[in-house]
């Protein structure tokens, strides 16, 4: 990904890195929307992002690793399987060069939809 590019489409993020790595940012993207179907793809913070009443997760491609950022409480709420995984408080890497844990990122996925539901609700 060149520097200081301005993403407008979450295509023309994709564009911007070679076919194996745009391959597994299209495994992640088409996961997020198995468990966010109603959700809007957007880009934000120049990343690719699911939206519904506030943005799900955040995903990008970076040299050697994925990165993953479904918020802090999901982290910790699953904390326990992704030892395996370089995390922090509100970011994952996946390595580039392993497959993707799609199960688990469908779960922290399908959490954040509940979790967004849910402090919607609230708010009426």
């Amino acid at each position: 990904m060149e520097a200081g590019i301005k993403f407008k489409t979450v295509s023309e993020y994709f564009s911007s890195f070679p076919e194996s790595t745009r391959e597994i940012l299209e495994v992640l993207r088409s996961t997020i929307k198995q468990e966010a179907p109603n959700a809007q793809e957007v880009i934000s913070y120049n990343m690719p992002a699911f939206k519904a009443n506030s943005v799900l997760v955040y995903y990008a491609a970076h040299q050697g690793h994925i990165g993953f950022y479904p918020t802090s409480t999901p982290i910790g709420v699953f904390k326990q399987e992704l030892t395996a995984y370089k995390f922090s408080k509100g970011a994952i890497q996946f390595p580039i060069d392993k497959p993707l844990p799609v199960d688990l990122i469908r779960r922290m996925v399908k959490f954040r939809v509940q979790q967004d539901s849910e402090k919607a609700g609230k708010k009426k």
